[in-house]
């Protein structure tokens, strides 16, 4: 099914009174796997007072779609090819802000969880929610309030009693980076190396910087295809030499 195949509500399902004057509430649904979209699509599609707009296979077309259809809602996938939920997520969120995003994702662990919500959605289910439960985000979200499940819910005020790992942690001043990046790093590219050459996994820098682990793998792929190191214990010794991180005492 393609996008080409969703058209604009024929008035057979009742309207919901979710938008103004009872407009259905227009939803774009990005998932890279075909059955899991064509699902969430057919459910959608029996859930009065929704209007699928369309349906995007990655990142990269979720992001031209919204531009296309100007939905009100987008209920976007985490682990997809080319670009990633958070990725797509901050970009339509920068660019049309009217347009909120609903995570529907088989992941609730923190490494998923806070870049995605830094990124900007403001509602995040998990792939077992039922029909009644995603109308409900999709609705609390569109009215302006958060749309996020009960466990998600527990999670944040675990998280929140808990403190931060920033705020436990010693404060972690930066090593600014030279004026003049060597092999054509960008910023980004030698922020994650400095963060390598700190000691950190890549779920602790996904964390640091608010981006998704699959966003910081391709951001060490780039810079280890660009300085030609083969391991992180090069990257370190790179970023030592060409002062993108400082030495330890």
């Amino acid at each position: 099914m393609t996008d080409d195949a969703f058209g604009r509500d024929g008035g057979d399902r009742p309207a919901g009174g979710t938008g103004p004057a009872g407009r259905p509430t227009r939803v774009l649904v990005a998932d890279d796997q075909t059955v899991v979209r064509e699902g969430i699509v057919m459910l959608l599609g029996l859930l009065p007072g929704i209007e699928v707009v369309g349906a995007a296979a990655d990142g990269e077309e979720a992001v031209r779609l919204v531009a296309r259809h100007e939905p009100d809602v987008v209920l976007m996938d985490l682990r997809m090819p080319r670009c990633d939920g958070v990725e797509a997520t901050r970009r339509i969120r920068a660019e049309h802000p009217a347009t909120e995003v609903v995570i529907l994702t088989t992941y609730a662990d923190d490494e998923s969880l806070f870049p995605a919500l830094q990124a900007g959605a403001r509602g995040y289910l998990t792939k077992d929610a039922g029909g009644e439960e995603i109308a409900r985000a999709v609705a609390d979200v569109r009215s302006g309030a958060a749309g996020l499940s009960p466990q998600i819910q527990r999670r944040l005020l675990e998280r929140l009693s808990a403190g931060t790992a920033e705020e436990r942690a010693p404060e972690r001043r930066p090593h600014a980076l030279p004026a003049s990046l060597p092999d054509g790093l960008t910023t980004r590219e030698a922020e994650v190396l400095a963060l390598i050459a700190e000691g950190l996994s890549n779920a602790e820098i996904a964390g640091h910087l608010f981006v998704s682990p699959a966003t910081v793998k391709t951001h060490i792929n780039n810079l280890f295809a660009k300085t030609a190191v083969r391991d992180r214990a090069q990257a370190v010794t790179y970023a030592f030499r060409h002062g993108i991180a400082r030495p330890p005492a």
